[in-house]
């Protein structure tokens, strides 16, 4: 497993305190109080069909929490790791300890690794359709509260990271340009924030030409299709022959799993989508308890 893969400690547990709180407030796991306190589990986390793993740390820390609470520990061992393809049927961890806090801690854990499994599941099947035309691109368009775990599951499945919120670098959409134009919007921004990226959203070829001339690093471009993409390419290339900037080049605004192999094959460098992290259906995983005693 890749650190890369790997989001950041802080976020796992804090997205985890607020997922048991929401489980057991006020009066914590009803069912689970009725279980002997001698009583032990040993399990299995189980694919239940083929897809990317995701989340493991999130699941692994809802164990961590449930377990601590109680006094007690709870073995969580891992067989796979995020980034790892799943087969259906495959074993991606074993659990190992007292049944009530195995209970209690269940359905988060399994929560995190089937939401974030899905997610990582369908940006592969994006990275794969682009077929290395194009880096596959997240946006800010995810769940609030879990964009650090979202995105890592992006990474997990093979897309890179666009910003991860408006501290990264300048975005000039059309809403910012109100009252003012790409020129003296790139030029105020660059003497602001020197050292930060300007990426111009464009949905026209005059856009282009403008973000160009005004010395864009970025250049989105927005809802075109893939011919007009392919004039965008070409027109920075020229600006570029003739010593001018060349700005990294996004694809964006109405790509599916569909086409994102036109739009990869027009020579962007990268092709983004909301749908890497709203529209991907949750991987299904269960937890096989074996014995219990």
């Amino acid at each position: 497993m890749s650190p890369t893969v790997e989001p950041p400690a802080t976020a796992v547990v804090e997205a985890v305190q607020r997922a048991l709180v929401e489980d057991l407030t006020p009066l914590g796991d009803l069912s689970a109080a009725l279980v002997p306190p001698d009583a032990r589990a040993v399990g299995a986390i189980v694919a239940r069909r083929d897809g990317v793993l995701a989340g493991t740390a999130c699941a692994d820390e809802a164990f961590r929490q449930v377990a601590r609470q109680a006094g007690t520990e709870v073995e969580v061992d891992w067989r796979l790791g995020d980034g790892d393809p799943l087969a259906a049927g495959s074993v991606v961890a074993t659990v190992d300890g007292p049944l009530a806090p195995v209970l209690t801690a269940e359905r988060t854990a399994l929560n995190f690794l089937g939401h974030l499994s899905g997610v990582a599941t369908g940006v592969a099947h994006w990275v794969a359709a682009a077929g290395g035309g194009a880096v596959v691109w997240d946006t800010r368009k995810t769940t609030p509260g879990l964009r650090a775990l979202e995105k890592a599951a992006v990474r997990a499945g093979g897309g890179r990271n666009h910003r991860a919120n408006l501290s990264d670098w300048v975005m000039l959409k059309d809403n910012h340009l109100r009252g003012t134009d790409i020129t003296s919007a790139v030029k105020r921004a660059h003497d602001l924030w020197p050292g930060r990226i300007v990426h111009v959203e464009c949905d026209s070829l005059d856009q282009v030409a403008e973000a160009l001339t005004a010395g864009a690093d970025a250049l989105l471009l927005d809802n075109m299709s893939p011919d007009t993409v392919r004039e965008a390419v070409a027109a920075a290339r020229v600006h570029g022959e003739a010593g001018g900037r060349v700005p990294l080049l996004e694809a964006s605004g109405g790509i599916t799993l569909d086409t994102v192999a036109d739009y990869a094959a027009t020579g962007v460098d990268c092709i983004s989508s909301s749908a890497l992290t709203q529209a991907s259906s949750a991987l299904d995983l269960g937890l096989d308890l074996e014995a219990t005693g």
